[in-house]
């Protein structure tokens, strides 16, 4: 069951990251450049129908995987322990991710117009690094490079 939870959270991670880095780099330019609402907004609800799902298979992944490097809830503060630091690193960057997500959905795109894509560029973006991180993170505790 584990190696499978590692599988699902890779394809997970891939379909994320994948996705964010096609808006960031092959979306995103001609949707500034254009101010093309519908190209993004077409984008956009095909990737949420995958994208999701992906975080969310994820964060339940992530978690069982987790559990496994630290098995005592009372051990997350434990910061000799390289899968704390990992675990606590991962945390951060959902959070990050969770933030900029809210303020993108409740703030950015209810006002969205031509006139200030911009400010929708400026969550794309991060969350796409964060995206990035969240993997080079998983690849560095991965090879033993966390610790």
């Amino acid at each position: 069951m584990y190696e499978l939870a590692i599988l699902i959270h890779v394809i997970g991670a891939t379909v994320w990251t994948g996705g964010h880095i096609v808006l960031s780099v092959a979306v995103l330019p001609d949707v500034l450049k254009h101010k093309d609402l519908n190209y993004i907004r077409r984008f956009e609800s095909g990737y949420e129908k995958i994208g999701i799902p992906a975080l969310i298979v994820q964060i339940v992944s992530g978690l069982y995987l987790a559990s496994f490097l630290i098995p005592e809830v009372s051990q997350i503060f434990d910061w000799a322990n390289p899968a704390v630091k990992l675990l606590w690193v991962k945390l951060s960057l959902l959070l990050i991710t969770a933030l900029l997500a809210a303020d993108a959905r409740l703030r950015v795109i209810p006002n969205l117009s031509a006139s200030n894509l911009n400010s929708l560029a400026f969550h794309i973006i991060p969350v796409t690094a964060v995206s990035v991180l969240f993997v080079i993170s998983g690849v560095l505790y991965r090879f033993g490079w966390f610790a």
